[in-house]
């Protein structure tokens, strides 16, 4: 096992102090000579040294700024949530800086090393779970932060997101009460146990146990978008296909529009559909799209708010709490058979 570099190491090397090397890290040159320079970068070079950002950026000065990272950009749901926190931000003179991760762990771990390198004064992320350890050296340090959208189990993090099994519950009764029976969900792929996609899985399996209708596998397709063609092809091959289609969240429902263009079937008619989050286009679709929506503005004041409060020590960050929101029904055509409206 490789022993990790230590600042003491590069400062033995070098033969100067460790606070020499901290302030050479720094960029603090002013009283330090041009043979003591060369002579730490040279130890630098030759150890391999790379300096642990975490702890460096702990140790700084203000810089009135935070930084975000989301998981997937695309989704509606982080444009809307990003442009709440920037206006609470920009309100109380904090920058922003937005970093997309397309839910790659490796990539949001150089985010958050980046971030703090650039001195951020916190972070609000909508996490992936296999950067847990990064998060807990944030957490010990008491470093401001806050989780959206996922929960990360085990980590005392403030966490601001959907009360996602109410969405599908109430999708699923919508449906009942509209007379589809036959009800399928589709939404991307839970191999990473992904919070809001589990979750509204999840809910909408008791919600058909609780209307007393029952839980067929067929469908239920949670698969990684590039394959979800394939998957919703398969629940309209199946003997008897559904009459009712939940779709996870915006980017499965674009999937789902695609295949029933392509196929010639027609929501509303052929089969009712009703997405969770609220969608730009849902009104002037044909026909037009009921959505569960989640309150996202809300969302992403408290979530910029619970932040500035940490960072402003008006909060003991020791403590966190779970902050769920709760989902609203937006009634249009594409859940009515036949293409009535529901007045």
């Amino acid at each position: 096992m490789t022993l990790r570099i230590t600042i003491a190491d590069v400062a033995k090397k070098a033969e100067v102090s460790k606070s020499t090397v901290s302030q050479f890290l720094n960029g603090r040159f002013e009283y330090m000579g041009i043979k003591t320079r060369t002579r730490i970068e040279k130890a630098i070079k030759e150890l391999d040294y790379q300096p642990n950002v975490v702890a460096r950026s702990l140790k700084k000065k203000t810089t009135s700024t935070i930084g975000i990272i989301v998981a997937n950009i695309l989704h509606e749901f982080s444009t809307q949530v990003i442009r709440a926190i920037e206006n609470v931000c920009h309100k109380n003179g904090i920058s922003t800086i937005i970093c997309n991760a397309d839910d790659n762990p490796e990539k949001e771990r150089i985010y958050i090393e980046t971030l703090l390198a650039k001195q951020v004064d916190g972070l609000i992320v909508v996490p992936i779970r296999r950067n847990s350890d990064i998060y807990e050296k944030l957490v010990d340090e008491n470093f401001p932060i806050v989780f959206l959208d996922r929960l990360v189990e085990g980590l005392p993090i403030d966490t601001v997101l959907l009360d996602n099994e109410t969405a599908s519950r109430i999708a699923v009764n919508h449906l009942i009460e509209n007379g589809y029976e036959r009800i399928s969900i589709v939404t991307t792929s839970i191999i990473e146990n992904i919070t809001p996609r589990v979750e509204r899985i999840n809910g909408y399996k008791k919600a058909l146990e609780s209307n007393g209708l029952p839980i067929h596998l067929d469908y239920i397709k949670a698969m990684d978008i590039t394959q979800l063609g394939e998957g919703i092809n398969e629940i309209f091959s199946l003997r008897e296909p559904p009459d009712a289609i939940i779709s996870g969240n915006d980017l499965t429902l674009m999937e789902i529009l695609k295949y029933t263009f392509e196929n010639n079937i027609e929501i509303g008619k052929d089969v009712g559909l009703i997405t969770i989050d609220e969608v730009s286009f849902s009104q002037i679709h044909n026909p037009p799209l009921t959505t569960v929506a989640q309150p996202t503005f809300q969302m992403g004041k408290e979530t910029a708010t619970i932040l500035l409060n940490k960072i402003n020590n008006k909060v003991d960050n020791q403590h966190s709490f779970i902050h769920r929101y709760k989902p609203t029904l937006i009634v249009r055509n594409s859940t009515q058979k036949e293409g009535v409206t529901n007045e």
